[in-house]
């Protein structure tokens, strides 16, 4: 194998010659020349520049590797380097590295890549939360698709509408792709996030800001238009802070209301960009449209002070994800089912009426 590559390498060498990764390749009338950071022989025969070649056999197969093996589309080329972390250290540095193996996080994706022998890079995909799991005690996967099926449930088998949400399930693991599977492997899991994340490395990241995409809404969702007259944008700061936070998206959220007004809402520490408010935003948007278009009525309860502070824990645990992990024992904990059932029993009517109070239309 090794051979093969300084055949190839001494071919173009002869051609267009070759630069990469500090590996500098040509061919003239005076022979052929060898460069790397460390060495540099000119005027070689081909036979000299094979023998050269070979004793610096790692930087010939990582030539090999980017040029022929790893995919050329510009973003899969750069995401695999940016796993390898390729311009932050030499090519020497990377192989004792990549012989151990280099571990990157994508989302809540564990992504590992080593090297073999010959230069060929190997990927591994499991979930941040069986770091410790050995491979048997996961599901093999081989097929990138497989991806797909995983990323459509949650723990609990419940249907994930946005895929780039903190709800991916664990207990699977790709053991063994090549760098395209590895790439359409992350895709599959979250949609276009590796192209987003190289056109904002090459500052071509095309957002459309809320305005923008509201305006262009029609039909049902037409509605969320009218939410921006005359009411500034505090709406928008509640949407970004309801569906855009770390807590429910991994992505960071580059769109602000419109180019001039950024929202007081932080954006999200994530990897990968978010260029535009998602499907999700828009439907909830339209919901959140109707539901604010209604007239404040005033509506007078008694509670205790206990009790006002516990119908507060209820909604940030609801809002928080959180009421699946309160424990039916723990009767201390304001969300609790026991605690949350008893308050209802006692401040609700028959009719489902806080304080007896009915709403009014």
């Amino acid at each position: 194998m090794t051979e093969t590559a300084v055949r190839r390498l001494a071919e173009a060498a002869s051609e267009d010659g070759v630069d990469c990764d500090g590996l500098r390749a040509t061919a003239t009338d005076a022979g052929y020349r060898f460069r790397t950071p460390d060495i540099d022989r000119e005027g070689l025969t081909e036979a000299e520049f094979r023998e050269v070649a070979t004793d610096n056999i790692t930087y010939v197969t990582n030539w090999d590797f980017w040029t022929r093996v790893a995919p050329d589309a510009p973003a899969d080329s750069a995401y695999l380097r940016w796993l390898e972390g390729a311009e932050d250290r030499s090519v020497p540095e990377r192989y004792d590295r990549l012989a151990e193996g280099v571990t990157r996080e994508w989302g809540q994706l564990r992504l590992t890549v080593e090297r073999d022998d010959d230069g060929r890079r190997r990927y591994e995909v499991r979930h941040v939360d069986d770091t410790d799991a050995t491979a048997e005690d996961l599901d093999h996967h081989e097929d990138p698709l497989d991806a797909r099926q995983i990323a459509k449930h949650d723990e609990r088998d419940r249907y994930r509408p946005l895929k780039t949400a903190p709800t991916l399930r664990s207990g699977w693991v790709f053991p063994d792709l090549d760098p395209t599977e590895l790439v359409s492997t992350v895709d599959f899991f979250y949609p276009a996030t590796v192209v987003n994340w190289h056109r904002e490395r090459e500052d071509d990241l095309d957002v459309d800001h809320w305005r923008a995409t509201m305006e262009r809404q029609s039909g049902i969702y037409g509605v969320v238009q009218t939410w921006d007259r005359g009411e500034g944008y505090e709406h928008v700061n509640w949407v970004a802070e309801a569906c855009c936070d770390d807590s429910q998206c991994l992505k960071r959220r580059e769109w602000q209301y419109d180019e001039e007004t950024d929202l007081d809402v932080d954006g999200g520490d994530g990897e990968f960009p978010c260029r535009e408010p998602c499907s999700l935003v828009v439907s909830a948007a339209r919901q959140w449209t109707k539901l604010e278009g209604e007239q404040s009525r005033t509506y007078e309860f008694e509670l205790t002070p206990s009790e006002k502070e516990q119908l507060e824990a209820i909604v940030d645990a609801v809002a928080e994800g959180r009421s699946d992990e309160i424990r039916e024992a723990d009767v201390y904990d304001d969300a609790n089912r026991y605690r949350t059932r008893f308050l209802r029993a006692k401040l609700f009517d028959d009719d489902g009426n806080l304080c007896g109070v009915e709403t009014e239309d």
